[in-house]
């Protein structure tokens, strides 16, 4: 309806947020449109309402789970991904290795062979949970901005393969993480304590838990610049830690015994 009356782009970041609804408030718009705007923010608001007694019933099912704080040290997964890998996954004892896991979220790639030529490798095969598959995704593009040695593996990929290739291995490689994760029932070695808090905090909260005020908790120590810094920097070094090992992968040549020669990649 704005863009049939070439009216401007709303200046707020949000268009059904307060200031957004200010703003469309004040637009002039035939009275028949008008009615039709506010008939459809009253059925977003239901929506809004429905969708937050939901979330509220899967924060408090979920919130007394072990498997949920362990998932949520990984980088670039929140509560609603974590709680959306265990819907799909269930027990981590059906998978005996990560490869199945992958496999399960279809992120491993096609294979196609004919008869006895080479086997060729092709794109992921999508034959897996897709709702899970979107949601790795989604989280590996979050890893991708924080520190940590997940970026680097997203920049390394990104810069031979582009963007869309680096989220997609990133989404493979967090789906090997959350296998051993699970399967070792230990926190995520580049965890950040203070930032892993804040995302219990917000589990907590979307499961009803009532605001603690003027009380500093276990995720106040986020809000502390210090503790931020400190915890950065490690995740940077772990970062350069990571770029430095993959700069030393090099095509080195592999005598043999009739003298020739054979690249191989060694680390």
């Amino acid at each position: 309806m704005l863009a049939a009356h070439l009216l401007p782009k709303c200046p707020a970041a949000d268009l059904f947020g307060k200031k957004g609804r200010i703003w469309l408030a004040s637009q002039p718009l035939p009275l028949d449109e008008r009615l039709g705007v506010e008939q459809r923010l009253r059925h977003l608001d239901r929506l809004g309402e429905d969708l937050a007694i939901i979330d509220r019933g899967m924060g408090e099912a979920i919130l007394e789970d072990a498997r949920v704080h362990l998932l949520l040290t990984i980088t670039g997964v929140n509560a609603t991904v974590a709680i959306g890998l265990l819907a799909a996954i269930g027990d981590i004892a059906r998978f005996r290795s990560p490869q199945k896991l992958v496999s399960y979220f279809g992120l491993n790639p096609s294979v196609y062979q004919s008869e006895l030529q080479p086997a060729k490798h092709g794109h992921i095969s999508k034959r897996g949970r897709a709702h899970a598959r979107a949601m790795l995704v989604e989280a590996a593009w979050a890893a991708a901005k924080a520190p940590g040695p997940l970026r680097a593996f997203f920049l390394r990929i990104r810069d031979r393969r582009g963007m869309q290739i680096a989220a997609v291995a990133t989404a493979r490689k967090l789906a090997i993480i959350v296998w051993h994760v699970l399967s070792s029932h230990e926190d995520y070695a580049w965890n950040r304590p203070a930032l892993t808090a804040t995302k219990k905090r917000a589990l907590e909260l979307q499961a009803g838990w009532p605001a603690r005020r003027g009380q500093k908790g276990d995720a106040a120590a986020y809000s502390v610049k210090a503790i931020r810094d400190q915890e950065r920097a490690l995740a940077e070094a772990a970062e350069r830690a990571y770029a430095r090992q993959v700069a030393r992968w090099r095509v080195q040549p592999k005598p043999r015994a009739t003298g020739a020669a054979m690249p191989t990649r060694t680390q």
